[in-house]
């Protein structure tokens, strides 16, 4: 339990998020929202004009924030940078792919229910060989 990640506990932790307009407007108004002194937002609007390289430099900077404890992407982002969603292995930020309203869910997909899968299957084929 030593080797456990804590999420500072002097200040709140804040949740980003990279996702359409519709899905950011809409935990917006749930309260998620921050601006900070700098003037920087924890959240990023993804629409047509978004290049890869906002949403790249967007992830990158809120997993390297010490302040959020969770990134709620819009998995048709997050296919767009799936690399890098992919390679992420820390525990905090949490990365966590959400659906949007134009964008259906598709588990095969979705990184986290993948490494879920992964850890079942290599658990089960541990326990058999027992």
């Amino acid at each position: 339990m030593a080797n456990r990640a804590q999420i500072p506990t002097n200040n709140s932790a804040l949740i980003a998020m990279i996702a359409d307009e519709d899905t950011i407007t809409g935990f917006l108004l749930a309260g998620v929202g921050n601006v900070d002194l700098r003037r920087k937002t924890n959240y990023l609007i993804v629409d047509g004009k978004t290049t890869v390289k906002q949403i790249e430099d967007a992830f990158k900077e809120f997993t390297a924030r010490e302040d959020i404890a969770i990134v709620l992407v819009s998995q048709y982002v997050a296919n767009m940078i799936r690399f890098l969603v992919d390679s992420y292995n820390k525990p905090i930020p949490a990365i966590l792919e959400i659906p949007s309203k134009d964008h259906p869910y598709d588990p095969a997909h979705d990184s986290v229910l993948s490494r879920v899968k992964y850890l079942f299957s290599s658990e089960s084929v541990a326990s058999e060989r027992r």
